[in-house]
């Protein structure tokens, strides 16, 4: 049996922002809530989008990648 390693994006709220970048590049992964910040609305959509672009655009580097 093969075991798939899949990297999923998260965020360190201690980090964020809350300006937005993420969500405007990948809107099906990341969301700004009413907390003022942003967070992980759908892990499993990364693969569909460009969350590495997010994380490079992340002012505070507050996106990061872990194995699921």
């Amino acid at each position: 049996m093969v075991s798939v390693t899949m990297l999923v994006p998260k965020i360190d709220v201690e980090l964020c922002v809350g300006c937005g970048a993420c969500e405007d590049t990948c809107p099906d992964v990341f969301e700004l809530q009413d907390d003022g910040l942003s967070h992980v609305i759908d892990a499993t959509a990364c693969s569909e989008c460009e969350c590495q672009e997010a994380a490079d655009s992340c002012p505070t580097e507050a996106i990061s990648f872990i194995e699921e």
